[in-house]
C-alpha cells in the first residue's frame, strides 16, 4: 500500500470508529504510523493516550503487553518511561505488527534489577522515505549491539551508522541532520533487552555537517552491557516526526543546569522559555508554557558518562495553559536520589 492510500485507510478506519482524536496525528506530516500511552498502573489514561481504544495487559511481573490498534507498521521504534515515587526503569522487550495492530511488549524493573509492576508511558513511531518537507530534524536508529541497524529513519533522507566504540558504548552519526551547533535539539535513548538494561545519552554535537551522539547502556548492576537500542533526534519537530500539526511540543536539556537555548524548545514560543526548577537532591520540576493540549507524551532520557537514570515521579498535569512535569526523578544505580543531566519531550497529538 502506497503511503496516501495507507494514511486514507487509518483516517477512514478513525472515522468509522468515531474516534476523531486519532484521526488527527494519523494525518501528520511523516510518520506513517505513530502510538503513545499513558499507564497508571492498573488502567490507560486518555489524557496520555493514542489511539483512544489502546491496551495494555499486565503479565509476569514487570511485563506489559500494549496493543496500540490500527497503527502497525514495519519496524520503527519505541521509547519508554518508567513513572513511580521509587527509582524505577523501563525499557522495551519487543515490538511488531500483528494484522493491522502493533503490539509493544515493556518490562520494568526496581533499582538493583528486580522485575516490577509500575505506571510509565510509552511511544511507538515509524517514518519512511520519501519524506516530505518538514519544519526541523527528524531521525533514529534502531541498532543491534554490533552496530547493524534493524531500522533508521534520516529527514535530510541520509544513511544513520552506529559504531561500538567499547562494551555498552556507541557513536551515532545522522548525517545530513544539519543545525548551527555546537549542541541542538533533543534525544530519547531506550535500551531494548529481555534482560535488565538502561540505555542514556552520554554525549552529542551538532554540526551544519549533521549531528554526532554517544549512547552508553549498563545492566542493573551499573556496568557497561552491550544491548539493542533505539535512539531519536529531533530538532524543532516532535519526538514522532511531524510537525505542524502537531502545534503543541517541547523539549529541555538538564546538563545540569539548563542546556543552551537550543536544546530548550517550545513550540508555541520559541527557543530558552521551558523553565527548570530543583525540587530537591534530584528532583526536577519543568515546565512547558502554553503546550498543555491533550492527549500528550513525556520521555526522559538520562544524560551523562555514568550509570544514573531517570524517570517520572509522577504524572504530568495540565494547569491551563502549561504542561508541568512534577517531577523527573534521577537516581543512581543503588536508587539513591542524585542529581544528573537528563532530556525531557513533551509531545501532544495535536
Amino acid at each position: 500500500m502506497t503511503r496516501p492510500m495507507a494514511r486514507l485507510a487509518t483516517l477512514l478506519l478513525a472515522l468509522a470508529a468515531g474516534a476523531l482524536g486519532a484521526a488527527a496525528p494519523a494525518g501528520a506530516a511523516l510518520p506513517d504510523r505513530f502510538a503513545f500511552v499513558l499507564w497508571n498502573g492498573s488502567a490507560t489514561v486518555a489524557t496520555g493516550t493514542v489511539p483512544a481504544a489502546t491496551t495494555v495487559v499486565i503479565g509476569a511481573p514487570g511485563r506489559y503487553r500494549i496493543t496500540f490498534p490500527g497503527s502497525a507498521a514495519a519496524r520503527g521504534v519505541v521509547h519508554v518511561t518508567a513513572i513511580n515515587d521509587s527509582p524505577h526503569w523501563c525499557q522495551a522487550n519487543t515490538w511488531g505488527p500483528s494484522g493491522a495492530d502493533e503490539l509493544v511488549y515493556v518490562d520494568c524493573y526496581k533499582a538493583g534489577g528486580t522485575p516490577d509492576y509500575t505506571a510509565f508511558t510509552a511511544i511507538f513511531e515509524s517514518s519512511s522515505p520519501p519524506t516530505p518537507a518538514i519544519n526541523g530534524r527528524f531521525g533514529y536508529v534502531d541498532a543491534l549491539p554490533t552496530g547493524a541497524l534493524v531500522s533508521q529513519f534520516n529527514s535530510a533522507g541520509a544513511v544513520n551508522s552506529v559504531s561500538p566504540l567499547a562494551t555498552g558504548q556507541w557513536a551515532v552519526k545522522m548525517p545530513n541532520l544539519s543545525t548551527p551547533g555546537p549542541v541542538d535539539g533533543s534525544l530519547q535513548a531506550t535500551a531494548v533487552s529481555s534482560t535488565p538494561a538502561r540505555c542514556k545519552v552520554a554525549k552529542w554535537s551538532s554540526a551544519p555537517s549533521g549531528q554526532l551522539v554517544y549512547v552508553f547502556c549498563f545492566d542493573a548492576l551499573g556496568s557497561p552491557v552491550d544491548t539493542r537500542f533505539t535512539l531519536t533526534y529531533q530538532y524543532q519537530q516532535s519526538l514522532y516526526g511531524a510537525g505542524w500539526p502537531p502545534k503543541y511540543f517541547g523539549y529541555l536539556w538538564n546538563a545540569p543546569p539548563l542546556g543552551p537555548p537550543s536544546t530548550n524548545f517550545n513550540s508555541q514560543l520559541g527557543s530558552g522559555v521551558n523553565t527548570l526548577a530543583s525540587a530537591g537532591v534530584g528532583l526536577y520540576l519543568v515546565t512547558f508554557p502554553k503546550l498543555g493540549v491533550t492527549p500528550d507524551t513525556i520521555q526522559v532520557t538520562a544524560t551523562g558518562t555514568g550509570s544514573e537514570f531517570c524517570s517520572l515521579l509522577t504524572f504530568w498535569t495540565h494547569p491551563a495553559p502549561d504542561t508541568v512535569v512534577r517531577d523527573v526523578s534521577c537516581s543512581d544505580n543503588s536508587g539513591n536520589r542524585v542529581d544528573t543531566g537528563f532530556l525531557i519531550s513533551d509531545n501532544s497529538a495535536f
